[in-house]
């Protein structure tokens, strides 16, 4: 691209600049946009943290359920071989 003037070559430089702006606009909308979904994401992790222990708290009192049971079961079992 050849440049034959001075005043074509002020155009493109202000075009230029024109373009460098609104760029610079996008991007700084583009990076509050980030800085929300970033929040959102770091929220939904901490649910899910939040969730995972409960999960186990959960799990942790069934499986001592079933311990139990099973602990009872092998002593009516072991009961019945005794008396036999």
């Amino acid at each position: 691209m050849k440049i034959d003037s001075k005043d074509e070559l002020k155009l493109i430089i202000e075009d230029l600049k024109d373009e460098i702006y609104e760029l610079a606009d996008k991007n700084k909308g583009l990076v509050i946009k980030n800085e929300k979904l970033q929040d959102e994401v770091d929220s939904l992790w901490a649910m899910m943290d939040e969730i995972t222990k409960s999960d186990i708290e959960n799990f942790s009192h069934i499986l001592d359920d079933i311990k139990a049971d099973v602990i009872t079961r092998a002593l009516m079992v072991s009961k019945k071989k005794v008396d036999c």
